[in-house]
């Protein structure tokens, strides 16, 4: 089978293409065929070796995927060869078949494509674990999403929309924030410009936002974790602008406010229980159209790594999914 290989952390550019030996499903397992595969952050991450969690190698990236079940391993009830099937892999899913834990495995939701099915675990797993479960967001208060038209922004937008919040979307450019907007956010702002959180301040009445979900790190957190009310809470969820930011505590102090910690993988990990009850809401919620994910671009299995590559420099808007069996 084809796959998209790791031989060394390093630049995303030197991820090649090859023939390798198809898996075979262990104790516990699914093979799937993969018909989609989305990329996220962590994978140009990993692939440099600047992941939390560093694979073995070589290894193949691709966290998570979408596809038809080609067999499964022993111990495994709950799904059969040709089932259709959503899956959380951890990396694997640029290939053309890939191993899944069967509890990180659900039926691909009716009426879901592929490329939307690979789009809606991660992103959306990782934005409904923070903004449910770490944040506790309420109906009615106001949400800041930095980075909103990113894949995990955007599902950051839906999900906060679907729990009857208000969102202020901040991102770079005209092209951006429009995405941001279609994707319900109330009200967008320019995070380029100097004083963007004044216009935050405006735009909430003086307030501040209750809730601030933040992708980007680097510059930007600082000034997002002052647009925070009374006992607001500032989520760490990524640092896509390359800057892990060092922000003065005097700040939490001030206001009582919270910064909280978001790891969607190890949190899902420890209770895989909650991931299933999670993926269960998200399909629920796109059968309502509360959540639908917004696949931009979808690329060859030769094309991924310049993919990867856009990703990481923040040129890629949406979900980017890769479809390796063309």
């Amino acid at each position: 089978m084809k796959a998209l290989r790791c031989h060394a952390f390093g630049p995303i550019s030197n991820l090649s293409v090859e023939d390798i030996p198809s898996p075979v499903p262990s104790v516990g397992q699914v093979l799937v065929d993969v018909h989609a595969a989305s990329i996220n952050f962590p994978d140009a991450l990993m692939v440099q070796g600047l992941y939390q969690v560093k694979p073995s190698l070589p290894f193949t990236p691709g966290a998570e995927l979408a596809g038809v079940v080609s067999a499964v391993g022993d111990g495994v009830q709950h799904v059969k060869v040709g089932d259709c099937v959503v899956c959380s892999t951890g990396t694997g899913a640029f290939a053309e078949q890939a191993l899944a834990d069967a509890a990180k495995v659900i039926p691909l939701p009716d009426g879901m494509d592929y490329a939307a099915g690979a789009s809606i675990v991660l992103a959306y797993g990782t934005s409904l674990h923070a903004l449910r479960t770490i944040a506790h967001l309420q109906a009615n208060e106001t949400l800041l999403v930095l980075g909103a038209a990113g894949g995990v922004g955007i599902a950051a937008i839906e999900i906060a929309k679907a729990m009857d919040a208000r969102v202020i979307a901040a991102a770079s450019s005209d092209q951006k924030r429009a995405l941001a907007k279609q994707a319900g956010a109330d009200e967008t702002v320019d995070y380029t410009q100097p004083e963007w959180r004044r216009e935050v301040e405006r735009l909430t009445g003086g307030k501040g936002v209750d809730v601030v979900y933040d992708a980007v790190g680097g510059p930007y957190a600082e000034p997002a974790l002052r647009t925070t009310a009374w006992r607001g809470r500032y989520l760490v969820v990524g640092f896509a602008a390359g800057e892990i930011p060092k922000l003065p505590l005097n700040l939490t102090l001030l206001k009582e406010r919270a910064i909280l910690g978001v790891f969607w993988g190890a949190a899902m990990a420890k209770d895989q229980q909650q991931l299933k009850t999670d993926l269960h809401l998200l399909a629920d919620w796109f059968h309502a159209g509360k959540v639908k994910p917004p696949v931009t671009e979808r690329v060859s299995l030769e094309a991924a790594a310049d993919a990867i590559e856009r990703l990481a420099s923040r040129r890629a808007m949406g979900k980017v999914v890769v479809l390796p069996r063309g």
